[in-house]
């Protein structure tokens, strides 16, 4: 696949970084707006997103549509230059419409119709919402389809959430039709319905998972999730159907929340024309939380690889406060700077925050806002916001430019519903989430850079492939891992992975199933520890991984058989004390290593450290990075820019090595030691 190294702006018509907010003018009178307008300049704003929630006042009655307030707001937007990020109002409806079609409103799983309320509480199965959104969303690209101001079409907002209701149990049957070929046998074989005689005879008789019905069939609940993700991507389809028949050449995005459980994100990758998401980090709640950077790091990681390195959009994050966190902390000075900048480093081509200005009323008039209930500028947050403004225009070369990783990390929601609903080896602290993570953070504190893969990415692009806990592997993923290593790449895999294929039966066998060969081990049991309890794991004397000491395992430990793989490190205590812990087995021109236990971070640090030595692989800053600071890399194939991120509230010094940079913001020549102010970034250049 040849991507290429630079991307296009998200509209032609901003070539530059987008800087700005969610903006609800219909919650203010009209004099406010004129002064709106004036603050967004004095902060450097240029975008906003706009009718997010809207529908009440777009369509205060059925069949009477008054846009004569957005009229006057997308003309404004457009007279001091700046410009819309329109939504269409889907993510919450008006009162006119609950009341006069019930079947608009959601189901829960225990079958109870919900009241009105709220947002996102809607049946997308539902012909009478669907239609009603088709209407909406077409008076609005006919009348904006030529405005100026348009960018982008903002699709709804955060997406989430199932129903219950006969509509989408009906839906439910028909997609489970379309999967297993309208043969109820081959359901019950996926589904292994023979457990507690749950044998079906008919699709009619499927109903979907409920507290008061059926919720312990594996791949009855994961089926279900699967059925939510294709529905709700089906009804995105629907609205971008609409608007493109209309405006084919505004991108289309909705806002994702990072590892959100409840949607398989990388579906939505391939549907919208530019990825945006919304992200609410709390660097501010204590000294020590810079290690929350490694995971946001992580999330933007994720988000730029939804669509296979392209730039995304920062759609939400808080210039001050979240409100709806338990403790409401102040975001410390400097903080929003270097939030932002990551945000940039991993692929951002957009600051934008939740929210403009600040509700008067209702469930988010604390959040933080750039404007203040006091309504001027003349305050801390306000200040920052206007700052970050200024550093923005001057980093428009960075537009559209990528990184290309040597690395990868598997991320697979499907794995992730999988494992978690499992029964066993422990009902709590599978912690999918934290563990891709921690194999993530060596390279995070390397200034490496990585790439993030659902099991259904291409491998091949990578010379090193993590996989944590890939307890699912779903057909022919396993062939192409082996591939992938059978041509000199290296793999790298955990405990509790080769466990149940895509229909979560367990392989037969021996684990870790089809992944068995390529490891050379046999796992024949996984023992879950007490909290309090540790297991040694001993490096081998004079491994080649990097290896040394004694490290600790805990949580989750396999018993371990080596079946031709070289053995690294042996656990030291308990009955399986001799028995592999870490092992490589060299298949073809590549390694496949497989790790039997969750270890210590220095553990992670020494194996995935050796890796990088081993292997090459390129850092983006020569030197050592001190603990907290991060350097990350953006390039256009000749233009390199680097940045160097510190998560600690201290000052920390970075040696470039012997490499030489420009400072980006200045145009001041950069080399040597440098130092980053606490909570600071620097944007350099590589000479």
């Amino acid at each position: 696949m040849n991507l290429p190294a630079k991307y296009p702006p998200i509209s032609p018509k901003t070539p530059f970084f987008l800087h700005g907010g969610d903006y609800n003018p219909d919650q203010w009178p009209e004099d406010v707006w004129a002064e709106d307008m004036r603050l967004m300049k004095l902060a450097g704003c240029n975008a906003m997103s706009v009718g997010i929630f809207s529908w009440a006042t777009l369509e205060p009655v059925e069949g009477r549509f008054e846009f004569g307030w957005l009229d006057q707001i997308m003309d404004l937007l457009a007279k001091n230059g700046a410009f819309a990020v329109l939504a269409t109002p889907s993510g919450a409806r008006p009162a006119w419409m609950s009341q006069k079609y019930p079947q608009v409103l959601r189901v829960d799983a225990g079958r109870v119709r919900q009241l009105h309320g709220k947002r996102h509480n809607h049946c997308f199965s539902s012909p009478i919402y669907r239609e009603k959104v088709r209407i909406i969303n077409t008076k609005l690209a006919e009348r904006y389809k030529d405005h100026p101001a348009l960018i982008v079409w903002h699709v709804s907002n955060e997406y989430g959430g199932d129903c219950h209701c006969p509509l989408c149990q009906e839906a439910f049957r028909g997609w489970l039709r379309r999967r297993y070929e309208n043969d109820i046998e081959k359901l019950n074989h996926a589904w292994w319905t023979g457990f507690w005689s749950h044998r079906f005879n008919d699709f009619e008789q499927v109903e979907s998972p409920s507290p008061i019905g059926e919720d312990l069939v594996h791949g009855h609940n994961l089926d279900w999730k699967r059925f939510v993700t294709d529905q709700t991507v089906d009804f995105f389809r629907g609205e971008i159907a609409t608007l493109k028949a209309i405006t084919p050449r505004v991108p289309v995005t909705t806002n994702l929340m990072g590892v959100y459980p409840g949607l398989n994100y990388w579906k939505f990758g391939a549907v919208m024309d530019v990825v945006s998401w919304d992200h609410y980090p709390t660097y501010h709640d204590r000294p020590d939380t810079w290690l929350l950077a490694v995971s946001s790091s992580f999330l933007h990681d994720l988000n730029r690889s939804l669509k296979g390195g392209q730039p995304f959009m920062q759609m939400e994050m808080a210039p001050s406060m979240t409100n709806w966190m338990p403790i409401a902390k102040l975001k410390r000075p400097g903080v929003l700077m270097t939030e932002a900048m990551q945000a940039i480093a991993h692929g951002a081509d957009t600051i934008q925050y939740f929210q403009w200005r600040k509700s008067r009323g209702s469930s988010e008039k604390f959040h933080g806002a750039v404007v203040d209930h006091c309504g001027h500028e003349h305050n801390r947050v306000f200040g920052e916001v206007a700052e970050l403004g200024a550093v923005l225009k001057k980093l428009d070369a960075v537009i559209g430019t990528t990184t290309r990783p040597s690395v990868a990390v598997v991320y697979d929601w499907e794995n992730r519903w999988a494992l978690e609903d499992a029964k066993g080896p422990r009902t709590e602290k599978k912690d999918y989430n934290s563990t891709v993570i921690n194999h993530y953070r060596p390279f995070w504190m390397n200034g490496v850079p990585v790439d993030v893969l659902s099991e259904d990415g291409d491998f091949e692009r990578y010379k090193l492939v993590i996989a944590p806990m890939m307890y699912m592997v779903r057909k022919g993923v396993g062939e192409r891992l082996e591939k992938f290593v059978r041509e000199g790449g290296i793999f790298v895999t955990t405990y509790w992975s080769g466990i149940v294929d895509e229909s979560d039966l367990c392989f037969l066998g021996g684990f870790p199933g089809p992944l068995r060969k390529m490891l050379g081990i046999w796992a024949e049991e996984i023992d879950a520890l007490y909290e309090d309890e540790r297991v040694k794991v001993v490096a081998a004397e004079g491994n080649d991984a990097g290896l040394s000491g004694t490290y600790e395992a805990r949580t989750l430990v396999d018993v371990v058989h080596a079946e031709g793989a070289k053995v690294l490190a042996t656990f030291g205590s308990e009955f399986y004390a001799g028995r592999p812990a870490v092992t490589v087995n060299t298949y073809g021109k590549g390694k496949a290593y497989y790790i039997a236990s969750r270890n210590d971070e220095r553990f992670h640090a020494d194996l995935l450290g050796g890796l990088m030595r081993q292997m090459g692989l390129r850092r983006t800053i020569e030197g050592p990075l001190p603990e907290g600071v991060t350097a990350q890399t953006r390039s256009d194939g000749k233009r390199e820019f680097v940045f160097l991120l510190n998560f600690k509230r201290d000052a920390a010094k970075v040696n470039l090595g012997a490499a030489r940079f420009k400072d980006v913001l200045t145009g001041a020549a950069v080399g040597g030691e440098i130092e980053l102010a606490g909570n600071g970034s620097r944007v350099i250049e590589r000479a």
